[in-house]
C-alpha cells in the first residue's frame, strides 16, 4: 500500500478501544437514547390505541399533546443524542482520543441538549406546546418550547464542532494520507447539518421566538414553512447517514469480509451533501404561493438523492453476495440464506435495510407532483415516515448499540443478549410491518394524518378506516413489546458483569484500500461551495418572492 493512501493498521484492530474519557461522553448520550425510547414509545402506543377508537386517554391528557411528545422525543431527542454519541465514538475510534478542547465541546453540547430538551418537555407536559411536533405556524407554542429546541440545536453544533476538530487534526497530523472513511462520513454529516439548520435557526430567532413571546403580533406562515422544510428534509438524512456509516463500515467487519468500495462510499456521502438540502419544497407541492417551476426543480433535485441510495444498495448487496459465495452459495439468491442470521449485530441493521426498499419507493411517490396530490396530508405519509426512519434508522441504531455499549462499558454480548437482540429485530419488524401497511392502505382511502379518532358523524367513508386503525393499534402493541425488549437489553449491556476481553467496535477494510485517493473528495472548500451554490439556485427566488409579495401575517392559534 502506498504511503499516500495508508491510514494505519491500528484502526482495523478489533482490540483498539475508544478512550475511556470519550466513552463516558458517549455513554451519557446513549442513556438519553434509552430514556427517550421508553417515553416516546409509550406515547406512540397510546396514540395508536386512541386512533383505534377503543381507548380514551386518562388524566386529561390530550391526543395532540401526546402526538407532539411522541414526535419530539423520538424524532429529535432520541436521534440527536444517538448521533452525537455515535459520531463521537466513531472519530475517537478511527482518529484516536479527543483532546481536552474537543471533548469539552462534546460535554457542553450534551448539557445544552439536555437543558433544551427539559425546557421543551416541560412545555409539552403542561399542554403549552401541542403543535403536532413540527414548527408549523400559525399553531403557536409557548416561547420556551421554541427556545428549548433552539438550544438543543446549538448543542448539536457544539458537539459536532468537537468531532470535526478531531477529524481535521488527524488530517494535519497525517498529511497526504487518505482519512479514515468513518471520520470522513462524520464530517460530511456535520457539514450538512450546519448548512441545513441555518434555516430553522433563522426562523426560530427572527420569527417563532419573538412571535411566541408576544414581541411580534403576526408571523409569515409561508416563509416559516419554507425555512422549516429547507431544514426538515435534510433532517431525515442527518438521521439516516449514521445508519449508512454502520452499513458501510461496521457490517462488513461484523460478517468477516471486506467492504465493497471505499471510493463509492465517499462518493455517496458527497452526493448526499449536495442534494439532501435543496429539495425541501417537494414537501410543499400542494401549497399555494410557490411557482410551479421551483417546485419542479426541487422535485428533480429530490430524484438526484436516489443516486447515492442506489450506490449504497449496490455496494452493500455486493458485499453480502460476496460473503455468501465464500460460504459456498451457488444459485442466484442462495447467498441470502448463507448470511449470519444468528448474529443480532447483523440482523438488526439488515432488517432495517429491507424496510428501506419499500420506504424509498414510497418517497419517490411522495415527491412526484401528481401522485403527491393523492397522498398529501393522509396517514400514508406517516406510514412512509415510519418505514424510512422508524425501521431502517432505528433498527440500525439498535444494532450499533449492541456493539457500542459493551465496547465502552467493558461488557460482553452473552448468548442470551444476542438472542434478545434477534427477538428485538423480528418483533420490531412485525409491529412496524403491520402498522405501516395499515397506514399506507387507509391513507389511499383518504384517512387524514395528524387527527385523533373520529367517526365523522357516521360517514360511510370514515367507517372503512376503522378496521385499519385497529390494525395500527395491533402493530403499535408489538412495537411497544419490542421497545421493552430493547430497553431491557441495553440496560443489561450497560450494567452487566465486566469482561477482560474488549467487545469490538467493528471497522472494515475495503477491496479498494490500495487505490490512490481522489483528492477533490476531501477538498472541503470545493464541497461547501457546491453545496451552497445548489442551495442558492433552489431557494433564492422562492424566498425572494415571499419577501417581495404582500403576504398578510397570521396571529397565533392554540387549539388545545
Amino acid at each position: 500500500m502506498s504511503a499516500e493512501n495508508y491510514t494505519g493498521d491500528a484502526i482495523f484492530d478489533k482490540n483498539t478501544k475508544i478512550d475511556p474519557r470519550d466513552g463516558r461522553l458517549v455513554l451519557a448520550n446513549m442513556i438519553w437514547v434509552i430514556f427517550a425510547l421508553l417515553i416516546g414509545g409509550t406515547a406512540g402506543l397510546l396514540q395508536t390505541l386512541v386512533r383505534s377508537g377503543q381507548f380514551e386517554l386518562p388524566f386529561g391528557i390530550g391526543y395532540y399533546q401526546l402526538l407532539t411528545l411522541h414526535g419530539v422525543i423520538l424524532a429529535l431527542v432520541l436521534t440527536f443524542f444517538f448521533i452525537m454519541g455515535f459520531q463521537t465514538a466513531a472519530v475517537s475510534r478511527v482518529c484516536g482520543a479527543l483532546n481536552k478542547v474537543e471533548r469539552t465541546l462534546g460535554w457542553i453540547g450534551f448539557w445544552f441538549m439536555t437543558v433544551g430538551t427539559l425546557m421543551a418537555a416541560a412545555m409539552i407536559a403542561t399542554n403549552q406546546a401541542s403543535v403536532l411536533y413540527t414548527f408549523y405556524a400559525p399553531l403557536q407554542a409557548h416561547g420556551l418550547f421554541y427556545l428549548g429546541l433552539t438550544i438543543v440545536v446549538v448543542g448539536t453544533w457544539l458537539a459536532a464542532t468537537g468531532q470535526i476538530m478531531r477529524y481535521q487534526r488527524w488530517r494535519r497530523e497525517n498529511k497526504g494520507q487518505k482519512s479514515p472513511l468513518l471520520a470522513f462520513m462524520v464530517a460530511v454529516n456535520n457539514v450538512m447539518w450546519y448548512v441545513c439548520t441555518l434555516g430553522v435557526a433563522s426562523s426560530m430567532l427572527f420569527q417563532f421566538i419573538p412571535w411566541s413571546f408576544g414581541m411580534m403580533e403576526t408571523i409569515n406562515v409561508k416563509l416559516t414553512r419554507t425555512l422549516f422544510w429547507y431544514f426538515g428534509h435534510a433532517l431525515v438524512y442527518f438521521w439516516l447517514l449514521p445508519a449508512y456509516m454502520v452499513w458501510y463500515v461496521s457490517i462488513p467487519k461484523i460478517i468477516g469480509i471486506k467492504g465493497f468500495s471505499d471510493k463509492l462510499a465517499r462518493m455517496s456521502f458527497v452526493l448526499f451533501l449536495f442534494f439532501s438540502i435543496p429539495v425541501g419544497i417537494h414537501h410543499q407541492l400542494v401549497e399555494p404561493g410557490i411557482d410551479a417551476f421551483w417546485k419542479g426543480l426541487q422535485v428533480v433535485l429530490t430524484f438526484m438523492v436516489i443516486v447515492p441510495s442506489l450506490i449504497t444498495a449496490f455496494s452493500l448487496f455486493a458485499t453480502f453476495e460476496t460473503y455468501g459465495r465464500k460460504q459456498g452459495a451457488t444459485g442466484l439468491l442462495d447467498w441470502f440464506k448463507k448470511l449470519p442470521w444468528k448474529d443480532a449485530r447483523f440482523v438488526l441493521p439488515f432488517v432495517g435495510m429491507l424496510f428501506f426498499i419499500p420506504g424509498g419507493l414510497g418517497g419517490i411517490i411522495n415527491a412526484s407532483g401528481q401522485m403527491n396530490q393523492l397522498v398529501h396530508n393522509t396517514i400514508w405519509i406517516v406510514g412512509h415516515f415510519h418505514i424510512t426512519v422508524g425501521a431502517p434508522v432505528v433498527l440500525t441504531y439498535f444494532g450499533a448499540m449492541m456493539f457500542l455499549l459493551p465496547h465502552i462499558t467493558g461488557k460482553r454480548i452473552s448468548t442470551s443478549m444476542n438472542t434478545m437482540g434477534l427477538w428485538l429485530a423480528y418483533t420490531w419488524a412485525l409491529g412496524m410491518g403491520i402498522m405501516s401497511t395499515a397506514m399506507h392502505i387507509v391513507g389511499l382511502k383518504g384517512a387524514p394524518r395528524r387527527s385523533t379518532f373520529s367517526e365523522y358523524g357516521g360517514h360511510e367513508v370514515a367507517q372503512e378506516w376503522i378496521s385499519y386503525q385497529m390494525m395500527q393499534a395491533v402493530g403499535g402493541v408489538f412495537l411497544f413489546i419490542a421497545i421493552i425488549i430493547a430497553v431491557t437489553l441495553f440496560v443489561q449491556l450497560i450494567m452487566g458483569p465486566r469482561s477482560n476481553e474488549v467487545e469490538e467496535f467493528p471497522v472494515a477494510r475495503f477491496l479498494d484500500d490500495d487505490v490512490i485517493k481522489v483528492g477533490w473528495v476531501e477538498n472541503w472548500r470545493l464541497l461547501v461551495i457546491i453545496t451552497i451554490f445548489l442551495v442558492l439556485i433552489a431557494y433564492t427566488m422562492p424566498i425572494s418572492q415571499i419577501f417581495t409579495e404582500s403576504i398578510a401575517g397570521s396571529k397565533g392559534y392554540k387549539f388545545w
